[in-house]
């Protein structure tokens, strides 16, 4: 990866929809050689995707909750993170080292949903303990300061 590619990466991290054309004038090379480029970054995995972000709150979740959850010692593993799909209010998620397994992100249009997903994910998941804290508020944090690292 050279300065140009690292250009490209910051480009579109602040709005994956600009044009090769766009993205062309910024770093000085053809809508080609762009596309090329762009490419080759999603080829070797540096760029995985390109995806809308939504606002959970915009689509009245206006409640978000960080959970570390503890699984039933039964529970396997490779199925709890493929079934999390079926629960639409689970927005991200992580397998963790330390006390508990995994660490979800949910956004519930209320404190009843929260408790409702709560009692699903232990009836139906597997999960034995669930520690959730309230997000007040997101942090804008991007990626790519990890270029300046590579």
């Amino acid at each position: 990866m050279d300065a140009i590619d690292r250009s490209l990466v910051r480009l579109l991290d602040q709005d994956a929809r600009r044009t090769y054309n766009e993205l062309g004038k910024e770093v000085r090379l053809s809508a080609n050689t762009v596309a090329d480029r762009v490419r080759r970054l999603r080829a070797t995995g540096v760029i995985r995707g390109f995806r809308a972000e939504l606002d959970p709150g915009a689509l009245g979740r206006g409640l978000t909750m960080v959970s570390d959850v503890r699984l039933r010692e039964d529970v396997d593993r490779t199925r709890f993170e493929r079934e999390l799909h079926q629960v639409p209010q689970i927005v991200s998620g992580a397998r963790m080292t330390g006390e508990y397994d995994y660490q979800l992100r949910l956004a519930c249009v209320d404190p009843e949903e929260f408790e409702t997903v709560v009692d699903r994910l232990k009836r139906e998941h597997g999960v034995r303990e669930l520690r959730s804290r309230l997000v007040l508020h997101d942090l804008e944090v991007s990626t790519t300061g990890l270029l300046d690292l590579a």
